[in-house]
């Protein structure tokens, strides 16, 4: 009999999935203002002919908008200058029509429009601690990768970059956007080199909250939905498989849907856990901190389960999971984690992401590295991890 333990779920946005869904933005934001702020970014949007089209059909609607590109990963710097620019101009909708970096800054923006003040008031850890008190403008969310899932989830990730950086969340339950319009159109001018660093992403995600501490029915369900979508389409929406490239970005706009899903409810693992020192320190983009140091994660925690909790329920996860990239469903456990690390030192070696050396990472960076891995992420891994084990990961990708 199944057992069920206590869990909860929290919001979710308004989800319109499926190829010309874009079509569907105008609309959508007609019956939620008048006056709206778009927030892309630099140019991988406004640069293709679905620019123009969106807002002519904006202007149709009798819309009027005003239009602020990200750049990169946003800093809290960023953010404050934006709101600065735009609180006293009545906007009343924030659409973000980008990557995660474009979509998390949109959700700070919409949070913060209302009242102008400094998104420092409210990042955890480094900000001054000031409960936000919620009523963001409201948000449609447009991913054009399939990576973070940001459209999806209820925090903004900002950074400072260098010595004494940081990447740190703003968040609240009311900074879901309100609808997610996910459109694999939208992934065919996405570079082959984001395309695969993203997926990456998106695989972690779905993989660290399948094995999370905090899984249950209900996201294990939902993370083994997109795991299948990412062993059917992966290779395809990256032009290396056998089948339809628009159906390769179909299933990989779903899988990072999901992935988002996901991680709201359960967190993550050791290896996002790495990205955050990884990306604020060395400036890695966040798909390559976790295609990159995946595989040799994987492999540490299944060491770890194995020695200190072999009866952890994630094992036999692994073990699924490898059978499902394999597709060799007939073997054992132990065969099938084998497997699972075949595949993803494979997807290591042939997918265009770099070691960790190419960002002046060494070995004497190791301490400072895991000394501040031990964030929200790690708490969540399958396994509690020896600073010796992280250091590990790390090194072996160096």
């Amino acid at each position: 009999m199944l057992t069920l333990s206590p869990f909860s779920i929290g919001r979710l946005p308004q989800i319109r999935f499926g190829k010309g869904s874009l079509d569907e933005l105008a609309p959508l934001a007609a019956g939620m203002g008048r006056k709206l702020l778009i927030v892309t970014g630099q140019r991988s949007f406004t640069d293709t002919a679905l620019w123009p089209a969106l807002q002519t059909r904006l202007s149709a609607q009798g819309l009027s908008w005003s239009h602020t590109r990200i750049g990169g990963e946003p800093s809290p710097q960023l953010i404050d200058d934006v709101v600065s620019e735009y609180h006293p101009q009545g906007i009343e909708l924030v659409v973000g029509i980008g990557g995660g970096s474009v979509l998390d800054a949109a959700k700070a923006i919409a949070a913060l429009l209302p009242y102008g003040n400094s998104v420092l008031d409210h990042l955890e850890d480094v900000g001054r601690g000031l409960p936000y008190p919620g009523g963001p403008l409201p948000l449609i969310a447009v991913p054009t990768t399939a990576g973070t899932g940001s459209e999806a989830t209820k925090n903004a990730v900002l950074s400072v970059q260098g010595q004494g950086g940081y990447k740190k969340s703003f968040r609240h339950d009311s900074m879901v956007p309100h609808t997610a319009i996910i459109d694999p159109a939208l992934l065919a001018s996405c570079p082959r080199k984001t395309m695969a660093a993203q997926g990456m992403d998106a695989f972690t995600q779905l993989l660290e909250s399948y094995v999370s501490l905090r899984a249950n029915p209900l996201t294990d369900a939902l993370a083994w939905s997109g795991l299948q979508a990412v062993a059917e389409g992966f290779m395809d929406a990256l032009g290396m498989g056998q089948g339809d490239a628009q159906q390769g970005h179909a299933a990989m706009a779903y899988a990072a849907l999901l992935s988002g899903i996901c991680l709201a409810q359960t967190g993550l693992g050791s290896v996002h856990g790495l990205a955050q020192p990884l990306g604020s320190l060395f400036a890695v983009p966040h798909g390559v901190a976790c295609g990159t140091t995946l595989a040799e994660a994987t492999r540490v925690n299944l060491q770890a389960l194995k020695v200190r909790l072999p009866d952890s329920p994630a094992l036999a996860k692994y073990a699924a999971v490898g059978r499902l990239l394999s597709a060799q469903q007939g073997v054992d456990d132990e065969t099938a984690q084998a497997l699972l690390l075949a595949v993803l030192e494979d997807w290591t070696a042939t997918l265009p992401l770099s070691r960790l050396g190419q960002y002046g990472i060494g070995s004497g960076d190791l301490p400072l590295i895991v000394s501040q891995s031990r964030n929200n992420s790690m708490k969540t891994n399958p396994v509690l991890l020896l600073d010796e084990e992280i250091a590990d990961i790390v090194a072996a990708r160096i």
